[in-house]
Parts: C-alpha cells; structure tokens; sequence
C-alpha cells in the first residue's frame, strides 16, 4: 500500500458506521465502531477488493498480517492547519518504526471535506492498522481487577520485555526517539493458546525526538505545557512535571513511564493514582516524590525483585535512571529466574 497524501483517493460515504472506505487504491466495509476518542474514532473495517493490501502483507511482520481481510482503521477529523500539522507528523512518526511489537501503518489518506453549510474546506485523515480484538492492557487488567484476578509473575515479564523490545526500536534511532505517551492503554493484548499474550505499543502521535537542551525557563514552560497535552498524567516522569531552567531531557523519560506501565501490569494502575484519592493529595507531588505505595496483590504476593526494578526505573533524578539497554539486560534475568 502507499504511502502518499492522497487528494481526493479516500472517499467516505457512511456518518453512523456502515458504507464504505476508500483509502488510495484498496477498498474497505466499516463493519462497527471500536472506539472513539477526542477528533478520533476507531472502526473495525474489512477489505472488500480482491488482492488489497497484498503489498503490505509482503513487508509485514507475520504477527500483524491479517487473514480475513479485518483491519483497524482511524479516522481524524482536523479541524486546523495545526491540527493537520499534528495528524502529518503522526504519520510521518508512525512510518519510521518497523518492529513487531510496534504497531505498524500500513496505509494512510488525508482529503479535503466541505465543512457544514458549504463552509470552509476542512480534512480527514484515514489511517489503517492490523486489528487486535483482546483489546487493550488498560482494558485486559481492568476486567482482571474486577474478578480479582492478576498476571502470573513469569506473564508480567514476558508482556513487559515485548515492550522494552518496541521502546528498543525506538530508542536506537539517531537521534533516538521517545514515544512519551506509554501507558496500558496504549499497549495492545493478543491472547496466544500455549504462548504469552502479545503486546504491541500504539499511538504514535506524542512520538518527537528525545533529546531536548532546556536553556531558559520559557524553554521549560513550554516543554511542561506540551507534556500537559500529549504525556498522560499518572505515567508522565518528573521532568515533564516541573523541568529545571536549565536541563538535558532525554528518552529515559520514557524509563519512568515504562516503571508506571509495569507496575499497572501487575496491579491494573499507575504507582501513583492512590494520590487522586486521598484527601488533600497531588499526582503531581507524588510522582516529583516518587511516593511508591503497594497495594495488595496474588497470593502469594509477587517477588521483591519485582518491586525493587519498579523502583529503580522510578528514579526521580533522570540522570540515574537506567537506560533500555539496562532494562533489557535485568528483565531478562528476571524471566530466566522465574521461568
């Protein structure tokens, strides 16, 4: 499939589900709507010309090609030049990455649309992804968490290092990049019989370079205010909380977001929500604080070596923090011990 803005290619003849979707040459049915969120709403759609997307199976990892024809595709409505901006870097973003626990694009359009009464022109973008119907992790633990139940010790690390493995990819791009938006809601879950879940990190559209040089206070405003809008708050590094007048910021700060999701894998939250519900408390000081409470969990309970590498990617000093290659190389004695 290509990979060109294609004007006029994408044609979008459904407003309630239903219809169908031309994204360049390939030509898809919405079969039902999986989510929605802000400008964005999920479809679940399927190919309905003969050979489409023969191309993109070629160059797809095997995990991620589909055998029914079932995609996942999303629509954006952009409503501004910078909103256009934004959905373009997305994909340009998205494009970079090829890894199998990375969620791949595979085809895209953005066209122009009559805004209501005969308005000005506005766009839609069409982006189409491989469909995983388990879900996301935010989703899977919090199903768990309401029957009480939670991922065995040896799971936990496994779905774990298939992050670290997509976070890897990243990371080793120069310059390296930083996801900034890692979290268990966007981490998708695949159910394998026999096998560990497959977990594949999406959303790309907070992705940027990693490495920033802060000179000025204005220029650590600005950093605090963008991470605001695109780093969710409870897995956002201290950093991006309340950055010094004068710093080196880099992808560790991806580092912490990963010690919040493992935690969250084990027990269903963030290491630091607890502070929305306590009277007087602040995610905010928490997290600067690195306040770690542990909440009941299995019996029995899981490993301390489990909690001290939560800890010791929780660093509020990013300097200290451990790199990916440091993770990696401890998850995987953790898995070899617990195996």
């Amino acid at each position: 499939m290509g990979c060109s803005f294609s004007g006029l290619n994408a044609l979008y003849d459904a407003v309630n589900g239903g219809g169908d979707v031309w994204i360049n040459e390939n030509r898809f049915r919405i079969v039902r709507q999986l989510g929605e969120g802000g400008f964005a709403f999920v479809y679940l759609v399927k190919e309905i010309v003969a050979d489409a997307g023969a191309a993109a199976k070629k160059s797809l990892h095997p995990s991620h090609v589909s055998d029914d024809g079932t995609y996942a595709m999303k629509k954006i409505l952009i409503q501004s030049t910078e909103q256009l901006e934004l959905v373009r870097e997305e994909i340009r973003i998205s494009s970079l990455f090829s890894h199998p626990n990375l969620l791949p694009l595979l085809d895209h359009a953005i066209i122009d649309v009559k805004g209501p009464q005969g308005g000005s022109w506005n766009h839609e973008a069409y982006l189409l992804f491989p469909v995983h119907l388990d879900g996301t992790l935010l989703d899977n633990t919090k199903a768990m968490l309401a029957k009480k139940e939670f991922f065995p010790t040896l799971t936990v690390l496994q779905i774990f290092r298939q992050l670290c493995a997509g976070l890897k990819h990243m990371h080793s791009f120069d310059p390296p990049y930083a996801h900034n938006d890692v979290k268990p809601g966007n981490v998708l879950i695949t159910h394998r019989k026999g096998q560990p879940p497959l977990a594949i990190l999406m959303d790309f559209g907070s992705a940027r370079p990693a490495r920033k040089e802060i000179h000025s206070r204005s220029e650590a405003l600005r950093l605090q205010e963008w991470a605001a809008e695109h780093c969710s708050a409870p897995f956002r590094a201290p950093e991006l909380w309340d950055c010094p007048s004068h710093a080196d910021i880099d992808e560790r700060t991806d580092i912490w977001s990963l010690g919040c999701t493992l935690y969250a894998i084990m027990y269903g939250v963030s290491p630091f929500e607890y502070a929305l519900g306590e009277s007087g408390g602040s995610l905010q000081l928490a997290i600067i604080n690195a306040q770690v409470k542990w909440p009941p969990g299995p019996t029995p309970p899981y490993p301390e070596s489990l909690h001290q590498f939560v800890v010791w990617m929780l660093q509020p000093q990013p300097a200290v923090r451990p790199h990916i290659d440091d993770i990696i190389i401890h998850v995987d004695k953790l898995i070899s011990k617990y195996s």
